[in-house]
């Protein structure tokens, strides 16, 4: 798995979790739907930024999320 695809699938999941759609997390985070779309399908890199625009938006730490791809990518 690529660290890409393992950042989309954390991003997804949480997502999924908080029962957000694609629109409800760009409209929160600030960032374009196909934007999104296009990171839980591992085609983009996130910056710092975006990926504290995310935390905020998911209501979670930019920490957390970096953790949970960090062991994603590792398995």
């Amino acid at each position: 798995m690529t660290l890409e695809a393992a950042f989309g699938n954390v991003i997804r999941q949480l997502r999924v979790e908080k029962g957000f759609s694609q629109e409800k997390l760009s409209f929160d985070s600030g960032l374009d739907r196909s934007y999104i779309s296009q990171l839980e399908c591992g085609l983009r890199q996130p910056s710092l930024v975006t990926i504290f625009q995310l935390a905020k938006a998911l209501q979670t730490s930019p920490a957390l999320i970096i953790q949970t791809v960090e062991l994603m990518y590792n398995q």
